[in-house]
This record gives C-alpha cells, structure tokens and sequence, in this order.
C-alpha cells in the first residue's frame, strides 16, 4: 500500500527499500536490523531518526545506537502501560536509547518524566497534526469514495493484532458492527490480515459496507463526511480529533489518554454490549474538540529547527 501514498502525497521515494514483510515479529525486525545497519555504515548519517512505535522503529534505533549514531525518536514519550502490546515495548527500549526524544504531547513529557527521562526531552507538537492540516485542504477523494460517502455512517478500521489474533474479540466488534449497521450505515475499509481471519473463521459481516484499503485521502474524507469513527488506530483516534469527531476505540487501552480525559474519546474495548451502548448513547461536547491538545501544525518545522540545533 505503501506506493498509494508516496503517490498521492507527493512524497519523494526512499533512496532505499529494505523489501522486509511478513514472518514473526522476531524475525522481521532482526532482517531489518540487519539491512538498516548495512546502509548505516554506507551513508554515515549525523542522526537516525526514528517514528512512531513500530518494528522498523525498534530496528532503527538499535541499528543506530549500536554504531554510536545519535537516535532521534519523533512521537517519543507515548505509554499505553500495556506490555503485552509488541508496539509499547518498541516505543520503551527506543526511548531509552535515544539522545533527543521528540514528544507532541504535554502528556508524553510527563510519562518521560516519571521514567527518570528529561534530557533531551522536548515537546514539539504532533507531525500528524501538520498532514491534516495540510492534506486536508487539498486532499481530492476518488469518485468511488466520494459516492460512498453520501449521508449519515461511521468509519471503522480494525487492524490490530490484539483484536485480530483473539477470535472472541474480533467477533464481538464485528457482531457490533453488524448491528450498528441495521440503523447506520457503516463504512468498513478492511484490512488484509483481518480479511484474512474473517474468511478463515467464518466470520459474517453482511450488513457492514466493506471496501479495499484506500490511500490517506479517501480515509481523510471518509472521516471528515463522517458521524464519528470506531477503530483501533492511534493514528485515526488523533486524526478524528483534529476533524472534530467523536471515537470509539476498540481496545481496552490507548496511548493517546489525552484524548480519552477530555471527553473526545471513548473506550469500548471489544466488548458487543459496552460498543452498543456507547454508540446509542453519543454525546459529545463540540467544546472537547477546541483544545490545542498536539501543537499548532508545525511539528515537522520545529523538529528541524531542534535537529540543526543541536547538530554535532
């Protein structure tokens, strides 16, 4: 999928692709571990910066860190204080490795802090943030998308390993789908591992809209159109938010607590009845969504600013 973005985004192509996918998680990472460490010593780079929580994240850094190149981890300080979750465990060891951690969260300073972890620490507001910003002004949806996305519905992805590996989770969110669809319409892009544990469980989702995934301005305008969003993303949790819409997180945890204490968030778990009766009792607050929670949309600007500061 990686190709629709770089596309429609106008993202200049990486110089270089490591071709890692699929296997355990042990594996994937100890193969990109490897590539990453190869081009290291080729470039020899002043910083490696690192994103997010996932393997590649992970395998960055310790790449970096064990050739004695500084690790920069943008969206640093982010706990979910779930350790059975594999992305909690990246975002820890990257943390404690990294010379400058990049937060964009009062909330994620604090976690920093209460691990004994200050320098180096700075707030520079969420890199998401400036793309909705951004994209979302010029984000053009395709014919199909913008045809589908006609009245009232909810987006829903659900693609996490805690709910797709748990047959018992994934069909409580689905049966909750399924029913919320008999009064709204909902709009399920569906992603291929969960497609894949549907079909192999026999698993019925007949009154949900299901499409292909799509590239990052159709779920933009997807979620704009929408009445709220049910997922298990952190990344569409913040960018409902930013679109002013209510979520439904479909974990029983969120990194993003911020968002859960001010009211624009909801966890439900993957429980049918706690799903439904959050959905029929919606309520939210318009005044939530106009706190400055992530910054002001120039997180990418500040962050080379720090970068160049503290070049060696």
């Amino acid at each position: 999928m990686s190709d629709i973005f770089f596309d429609e985004m106008c993202i200049p192509k990486p110089h270089y692709n490591l071709y890692v996918g699929g296997g355990t998680q042990g594996a994937m990472t100890g193969r990109m571990l490897e590539k990453i460490e190869a081009i290291l010593l080729e470039e020899k780079p002043d910083y490696v910066l690192i994103y997010g929580d996932t393997n590649s994240t992970l395998a960055g850094a310790l790449a970096a860190i064990k050739l004695h190149i500084p690790v920069v981890h943008v969206e640093a300080g982010l706990r979910s204080f779930n350790m059975r979750m594999p992305e909690e465990v990246n975002r820890i060891l990257s943390d404690r490795v990294s010379k400058l951690l990049l937060c964009p969260t009062n909330t994620a300073v604090k976690h920093l802090a209460n691990e004994n972890i200050t320098a180096g620490v700075i707030n520079v507001g969420d890199v998401m943030y400036d793309a909705v910003k951004f994209y979302g002004e010029i984000a053009v949806p395709s014919k199909e998308v913008k045809e589908l996305a006609q009245g009232e519905y909810y987006l829903s992805t659900v693609h996490r390993a805690e709910n797709t590996d748990d047959i018992n989770r994934l069909k409580g969110i689905m049966n909750a789908l399924n029913d919320i669809a008999l009064k709204t319409k909902v709009i399920l892009p569906l992603h291929p591992r969960t497609k894949k544990v549907l079909a192999a469980n026999d698993i019925k989702i007949d009154n949900v809209i299901v499409i292909d995934p799509v590239g990052y301005f159709d779920i933009l305008y997807l979620l704009k159109n929408s009445i709220g969003a049910l997922t298990d993303s952190g990344g569409m949790q913040k960018e409902a938010y930013f679109l002013n819409k209510p979520c439904f997180t479909l974990r029983d945890e969120t990194e993003w607590t911020e968002l859960v204490d001010c009211g624009a968030n909801i966890l439900v778990g993957a429980d049918y009845e706690k799903i439904m009766s959050a959905v029929n009792a919606m309520n939210f607050d318009k005044e939530v969504f106009e706190q400055q929670l992530f910054g002001n949309g120039e997180a990418g600007k500040k962050i080379v600013e720090v970068l160049v500061k503290n070049q060696a």
